[in-house]
């Protein structure tokens, strides 16, 4: 990209837990909420965004091209484009690379982009075989056939086959995304207490993130059946290593990656409002518009990797973007890297150090270098906050923008996995 594309504001609904407190609310709706809250934000109106990018993963049956949907919901002329993404993980980080090329194209002047999911809604489907017995008797003539088709149906062809577990596994390698934790936690000999210190850590720095109202900078309250949602449900203050040492292995009956050092399924969504650099000097002429931008994407590099190990997905991005860049790991002053899974992340930390995995991996002779835990991920991250898949990109960016302002500090990198094995890193700037 030729010019840095401004973040001129942005928000999100509260995270929680999917099949919780978010359950009955729908990704649209989500959307709409974050979306109307980031123009408030930005001091704009709907009528004066050109386009709308949205990332989605689930993909709901009842919206299709969901992010047209969120448009018209929220306002935006109809007139107006919209299109939705889906990298998996990555879509809501997708979402503003896409915003980014609309503008530089020339096709839009102020965009909305970001992320939306509802992992409560994902649906549960049936199986082949009784789908095929349910077409026969929709397709019966009379009572009697319709009857004499549905006696055919058995107890066994009522299991419903879970959506949501479909989507979380890989048919290229065959496994689902806490398998391919487990693959990495052996690869680097990560141990069971340290991904579970790891978890309990992530809720401490989310809990106080949340005490001290810096989540309330990018929350916009949800309202769900009379009670209001001011913050995220899924951190918890009390976390201990004793409660997550009784959780059992979910993925391998002798593994070490559990529901406590794992992000839950979440229901959330993320929305930035975007223009070109140059075009805010231009939006506070004319009266409207925020100040000043929370913040700028200068760069961003996208990899594949082994999809049985596509928690690396953010080494070999990074590496991909310092090439480009010519930084430094050391550069970056705040770090924001997605907790699919504590031993995902720990793994990549390993593999950013390791001078062996650069040779091997990234045509390197020297490590990328350490990342600080102390500068990373710095309010907490999914395993306390929650990652609705299709949002968690730009949730990320979002709040390393915040981070960074609120410590006056520059630049930051943005990173996470996407299952199917690849890797996205963007980097961020406050001036």
């Amino acid at each position: 990209m030729n010019n840095r594309l401004a973040i001129l504001a942005g928000a999100r609904t509260p995270q929680a837990k999917a099949f919780g407190a978010l359950a009955d609310v729908t990704a649209v709706e989500l959307s709409v909420h974050a979306t109307r809250a980031a123009l408030a934000k930005a001091k704009l109106t709907p009528e004066q965004i050109d386009e709308v990018i949205i990332g989605n993963v689930a993909g709901p049956p009842d919206s299709a091209n969901v992010a047209r949907v969120i448009a018209l919901a929220a306002g935006v002329p109809h007139d107006r484009i919209a299109h939705t993404v889906n990298r998996n993980c990555a879509s809501g980080m997708e979402a503003i690379v896409g915003g980014w090329q609309a503008i530089q194209s020339g096709r839009a002047k102020l965009v909305v982009a970001g992320g939306t999911e509802s992992m409560s809604k994902i649906p549960m489907l049936v199986s082949e075989k009784t789908k095929a017995k349910l077409m026969l008797a929709a397709r019966a003539k009379g009572l009697w056939a319709r009857g004499l088709a549905y006696a055919r149906l058995r107890p066994a062809d009522l299991k419903p086959v879970l959506g949501v577990e479909l989507g979380l596994t890989d048919p290229s390698c065959g496994l689902n995304m806490g398998e391919t934790a487990e693959i990495l936690a052996a690869e680097f000999s990560i141990s069971r207490e340290e991904q579970d210190a790891f978890a309990v850590e992530s809720h401490r720095r989310a809990v106080t993130a949340t005490q001290r109202c810096f989540m309330s900078g990018e929350i916009a309250p949800f309202t769900v059946a009379g009670t209001e949602l001011k913050f995220d449900v899924g951190p918890r203050a009390k976390q201990s290593m004793e409660q997550l040492a009784k959780l059992r292995p979910i993925f391998r009956r002798d593994g070490s990656v559990t529901a406590g050092n794992s992000c839950p399924l979440t229901d959330g969504a993320t929305s930035l409002v975007l223009c070109a650099e140059e075009q805010v000097a231009e939006l506070n002429r004319d009266g409207g518009g925020h100040t000043e931008p929370l913040g700028f994407v200068t760069d961003y590099a996208i990899a594949g990797c082994d999809p049985r190990r596509m928690g690396l997905g953010p080494v070999f991005a990074t590496a991909k973007l310092l090439e480009r860049t010519g930084l430094s790991l050391s550069d970056f002053q705040l770090i924001e890297i997605n907790e699919a899974f504590a031993a995902q992340v720990l793994a990549c930390q390993r593999a950013f150090e390791s001078a062996k995995f650069a040779r091997d991996y990234l045509g390197r002779n020297t490590a990328l270098g350490r990342i600080d835990p102390e500068r990373s991920n710095v309010n907490g991250g999914a395993i306390a906050i929650g990652h609705p898949v299709g949002t968690s990109g730009a949730r990320l960016v979002l709040t390393l923008l915040r981070a960074l302002q609120e410590r006056g500090l520059q630049r930051g990198l943005a990173t996470l996995c996407v299952g199917g094995g690849q890797g996205f890193a963007m980097l961020v700037e406050t001036q």
